[in-house]
């Protein structure tokens, strides 16, 4: 009999499906205003300055856990997110930071230089 996939898995296959390539792909802003668009922000703020650090981290969390690929390689930014990433990593789920980090050696290695 064959097992079905867990709800992780899923969760997991999903977020898989949606990351880019390669982080270079990742080239949206890293200063001033961003506006979100609906079908990530649908529940409270949808702009965010980029150049405040509670909103940029509130940005990138949200963009990771409900953006399709092209609104990850449209709203984040491979240097910004490197450098967000010990944190951000926190603040995420662990489905998230798993493909994340078994996608991009980069920021496996920056969880590791964290801890």
């Amino acid at each position: 009999m064959a097992t079905q996939p867990g709800l992780s898995d899923l969760r997991r296959a999903k977020f898989a499906r949606r990351a880019p390539a390669a982080l270079s792909e990742l080239t949206g802003p890293q200063h001033g205003t961003v506006t979100l668009p609906l079908h990530l922000a649908w529940s409270g703020l949808t702009t965010f300055d980029l150049d405040q650090p509670r909103l940029r981290m509130s940005c990138y969390r949200i963009v990771l856990a409900e953006g399709l690929h092209d609104d990850l390689v449209r709203f984040l930014n491979r240097d910004l997110l490197v450098s967000l990433w010990p944190t951000l990593r926190t603040l995420v789920s662990r489905d998230v930071r798993e493909v994340w980090e078994s996608s991009f050696d980069e920021l496996a290695h920056e969880a590791q230089a964290a801890a």
